[in-house]
């Protein structure tokens, strides 16, 4: 019976290669099916890219103010509070705990 499927070996090699690749093609990461996950994901960066971008530009703006020639007295002020933890002494201080988020950051509730 082998001797008779021999020649037919090739045949269903390369059938069960269209096979493959046809349902990789349909069903694969960048698959014909795939399509609204790409889309969903290509949203979720797009926003994540702006949100990026508009710190960017905030963070550029207090850099703007921080330098000697157009210094910013208020901002200077805040970031000395913030980095330093000074305060005047006719501020009121609020010390509130630091909650743990899942990715490691810390923030203030």
């Amino acid at each position: 019976m082998p001797e008779r499927m021999k020649p037919y070996s090739l045949s269903a090699f390369l059938f069960l290669l269209v096979v493959y690749l046809g349902v990789q093609a349909l069903t694969g990461e960048r698959g014909l099916l795939s399509g609204g996950e790409r889309d969903m994901r290509l949203a979720q960066r797009e926003a994540q890219l702006n949100a990026l971008v508009e710190q960017r530009a905030d963070l550029e703006v207090r850099v703007r103010y921080l330098r000697t020639d157009s210094l910013s007295r208020d901002l200077l002020e805040e970031r000395a509070r913030a980095v330093l933890g000074f305060a005047d002494p006719r501020d009121y201080v609020i010390r509130v705990a630091a909650v743990r988020t899942p990715q490691g950051r810390a923030t203030t509730s």
